[in-house]
């Protein structure tokens, strides 16, 4: 079932995967402590932002799911505050993970029709191609917070 394999791929980039990039977000991010994630780099955004803006339309595709209107936007995914603590930074984390695993799961329940069928609004494609649009716009920022990683510790 298609649903499934695109569930895969989301579960790959996202949690445990590693034919594509050699990680994923959670494997990658396992040991980033807060001040390598809010270290700034030049007039990039921080592994934290970073973070965020996936995690944000992550959680905010999931409730749409939930709730049937997709209220998210472009102007809010990288609106927030810093973490305070480690450990808040680590429910952060622990967070996204969950909601990983959420949106794999609800993605495997999808049938072919419902996967062709506009995403809320014909005007934004099917939903098979924003769910795929979101895997291709996770590898991304997931190959910005490598390339920092990299650049922060070196």
């Amino acid at each position: 079932m298609l649903s499934f394999e695109i569930a895969k791929r989301i579960q790959e980039v996202l949690l445990d995967g590693k034919w594509i990039a050699n990680t994923n977000f959670k494997e990658l991010l396992e040991g980033v402590d807060i001040h390598l994630a809010q270290r700034k780099m030049g007039n990039h955004n921080t592994i934290e932002a970073l973070h965020f803006h996936v995690g944000y339309y992550i959680e905010g595709i999931l409730e749409a799911f939930e709730k049937g209107e997709l209220t998210i936007s472009d102007s809010k995914s990288f609106s927030f505050d810093k973490a305070r603590t480690e450990e808040e930074w680590g429910r952060r984390k622990l967070q996204f993970v969950k909601n990983s695993h959420r949106f794999v799961e609800v993605v495997k329940t999808f049938t072919h029709e419902e996967l062709e069928a506009p995403f809320f609004k014909a005007e934004y494609g099917s939903l098979q191609r924003n769910l795929e649009a979101q895997i291709e716009h996770s590898y991304y920022h997931l190959g910005q917070i490598s390339l920092l990683l990299n650049l922060l510790k070196s």
